[in-house]
């Protein structure tokens, strides 16, 4: 399992805690009206669990395990694009202001992505080569 995690970006670790910690201080400076507070939590719950989840990932007993682990970051971050897409659509956050935070959203969706399909292919393969063995 560990070569598994192995393959994932070195720093992607560190990037996702820093995708947390932007999300925090986002959250903290969001107007204190009730339709803010109440997207704002929404995003403050998604956008700090993905770091978890990776984490959770990097600790899977099985390759089952680890794609799975993924698959609920994935989950995160794609809701946490929607929860910002909300916040600068009903117009409570001007949309260049979560612009950059938006972009490391898409990214980061994009890097899991690839990393759940290579963690599949390589499931696969490894299935393949065992069963021609047998």
């Amino acid at each position: 399992m560990k070569s598994e995690v192995n393959r994932l970006p070195r720093d992607l670790r560190e990037r996702t805690t820093d995708f947390a910690l932007r999300i925090v201080r986002m959250y903290s400076a969001l107007p204190k009206s009730t339709e803010a507070q109440v997207l704002g939590k929404q995003v403050l719950r998604s956008g700090t669990s993905v770091g978890a989840h990776y984490r959770e990932a990097s600790r899977a007993r099985s390759k089952k395990e680890f794609v799975s682990k993924l698959e609920g970051a994935l989950a995160e971050l794609d809701e946490t694009d929607y929860w910002l897409e909300l916040l600068v659509k009903s117009e409570i956050v001007d949309a260049d202001r979560l612009r950059s935070l938006r972009d490391e959203t898409n990214e980061l969706l994009r890097i899991l992505t690839t990393s759940i399909r290579t963690a599949k292919d390589n499931a696969k393969e490894n299935a393949k080569v065992r069963s021609e063995k047998s």
